[in-house]
This record gives C-alpha cells, structure tokens and sequence, in this order.
C-alpha cells in the first residue's frame, strides 16, 4: 500500500465522520388515516335538513326539487341553488346572516371545508389538552371572497384569524362579510396580498405570531386546463344525472362552460398548477418559522404529497402530518408542517392554556 496515500484516507475518513455528525436529524412524519365520514364535530352530518334551511332562508326555497327517490334536494348544477345553499348552511349552522360573493366567484362546499378547519383543531388540542381556543390566531391564504375558513374557524372555536388574497375584489368582499355579521365582528381582518409570488411576506408582519395557517391552493396550471377541469366536472355531473334518471340539460358546444361553485383565475389556476404553489410555499415558509407554529395546506393531488414532503425535507422541517379525510367515495387530505421542535412547541402553547 502506498503510505502517502494513508494521511489522506485518514483525512477523508475523518471528513464524513464529520458531516456524519452534522447530519440534519430526520424529519418526522405521520399519515393520520380519516376515518369514514366527517369529522364529529362538524355541523353538516347526515342529509341536508331542507325544513330548517329554507326557515334561515326562505329564498333557497324555489330552488328546492324532489330527487328520484322522492327527497328534497336542489340542483347542483345550478350556480344560484348552490349559492343559496351556502347562504342557507351559514345562516343555519353559524349564525352568519349576511353573506354573498360577487358572480363567477368561488362557492365552496362548506361540509367538507369545516372539516379542515376540525381537523386541524383536533391537532392543536392533541399537542396541548387544555388548549384554550380563543387564545389561537390563524392566517388564511388565499381567502377568496366566501372567507368560508375564517367564518367556521372563528364561530365554531373562538379562533382570531387574518385572511389574505391577491384579489382585492376578493379581500373587500371578505372584510363586508366580517364587518356585517355580528358573530364575526372584531375576529376576521383580509389583507391584500400585492405580490402574487409571495404568500407569508407583507402580511405577517413583524411582532406577529400565528399559530397555524390554512390555504386551498389553485389546482390547475393554466386558464385552458381549468376549462378543460369544468367541462370533464360537467360530463360527469349529466353522467349522474342521467344514472339517476334526471333530466339533462345539452348545452351548446360554443359557449364556455360554466361551473356550479365558480372560480376566479387566481382562485383556479397558477403557473405551475398546485405542485409549484405548495413547494413555493413550503420554502417561504422556512422564512416565518419563528413566527408561525403549525403550517398547512390542501392537497388536491395525491401524487403531490411526496413531492410535498421532498420539499419540506429541504427546507428544514422538523415534522409533518399528513391527515386524510373520507366523505364518502371521495378522499381528500391536508398536510400540516412545523420547523419546532416538540419541547418548543409545548413552551409556545403554554400561552395559550386555559
């Protein structure tokens, strides 16, 4: 063996034992599996009770019709019922009594939007039982102009939540809804966001702390893969119809296709689709991590979650939760991530026990 070559080995040998020990620890992550149905303490379990929500709004009540198997239900290809049935849902179950979006913008449905907001509570009372909810302040992002995260969040929990958009039709629209209702007052504040390539900078603001963040990001990557989302919704939405015996509406193959919950661009799309906005969001989110306890965010593809969780591995976070829910045939599921430690965590909630 050559000799001189020995001081070298030595010398890389002690190089890797080296990086060895500076090696990041592994980030943690946990698949919580949804169990079937919503969340038990969503408000929106079993049927629509459609007595009780034409009482809270008794417009709703022209678009109320029979389905085949003679219960009422509404058109949900209709934008008009299922904006009213929103409206309705908000007034019965949440005491919001004032309530509209501007046309074409996004209506969501609220069942399985509280069930994220549920969910993420359950988290942060696993990581402090005597957690008071009151305390616990929430960032938004992307709050669109139903402001439906804030609404669920502050009535069902007592939560202080700020939203953001970078649409200001959007955020003028959500600060009417907070300013007219009663049970929203002093709660709900919408920030412009006037950087579309941002999500946390300009609106956390120095001195500001949030103790989780919502988001339900845009999942297309073009205006034209939208079109083309609404109209595959659509087919299937007739499909269904006719499966059930119902009549279909044929409609004319120039004109654009029009969705029941709507969509603004910035709502919808964004360069890149959905896998772009959560790693960008996942690396910004690095930059607020000592202001910030828990990150989160909706993911619609599933083939995202490990490109998700690649990402979130680069930029440093300590641990991740994947949570699934099941409503039906459909599964849909949010990712949740923090850059504190366990013991830092448990010192942060401390603040906010009762």
């Amino acid at each position: 063996m050559n000799q001189a070559n020995k001081p070298n080995r030595a010398k890389a040998k002690q190089n890797k034992s080296s990086k060895a020990e500076t090696k990041q620890p592994e980030m943690k992550v946990t698949t919580v599996k949804g169990i079937p149905g919503l969340h038990k303490r969503n408000l929106h379990q079993g049927r629509y009770d459609f007595s009780k929500l034409v009482a809270a709004l008794p417009e709703l009540k022209r678009f109320v019709i029979k389905n085949p198997r003679g219960e009422q239900s509404i058109n949900f290809s209709d934008p008009m019922a299922v904006k009213l049935l929103n409206k309705a849902l908000l007034a019965h179950h949440y005491g919001v009594t004032y309530w509209d979006i501007p046309q074409g913008y996004l209506c969501p449905p609220i069942p399985g939007r509280a069930d994220y907001v549920h969910r993420l509570a359950e988290l942060l009372s696993k990581e402090c039982k005597s957690l008071n909810h009151n305390l616990v302040r929430a960032l938004d992002i992307g709050v669109g102009a139903n402001c439906i995260y804030p609404i669920v969040g502050s009535t069902q929990y007592g939560w202080e939540y700020v939203g953001s958009d970078v649409d200001p039709i959007s955020v003028k629209n959500a600060n009417r809804i907070a300013e007219h209702n009663h049970v929203l007052k002093g709660k709900i504040e919408c920030r412009l966001q006037s950087d579309s390539q941002h999500f946390f900078k300009a609106i956390i603001q120095p001195g500001e702390h949030y103790d989780l963040t919502t988001c339900n990001p845009p999942f297309h990557k073009s205006l034209q893969d939208a079109q083309q989302g609404t109209d595959r919704k659509l087919k299937n939405l007739s499909a269904n119809k006719a499966k059930r015996g119902q009549e279909v509406q044929k409609q004319c193959s120039k004109e654009p296709s029009k969705l029941n919950f709507g969509g603004q661009n910035a709502e919808l799309w964004c360069p890149g689709g959905e896998a772009a906005f959560i790693k960008n969001m996942a690396f910004e989110s690095r930059d607020f991590s000592r202001q910030v306890l828990w990150f989160s965010t909706l993911i619609s593809k599933k083939e995202n979650v490990r490109w998700m969780r690649k990402n979130l591995e680069k930029a440093g976070a300590k641990e991740v939760q994947i949570v699934e829910m099941s409503q039906g045939q459909k599964v849909s599921r949010f990712m949740a991530w923090t850059f504190k430690t366990p013991q830092q965590r448990q010192e942060w909630l401390k603040l906010k026990s009762k």
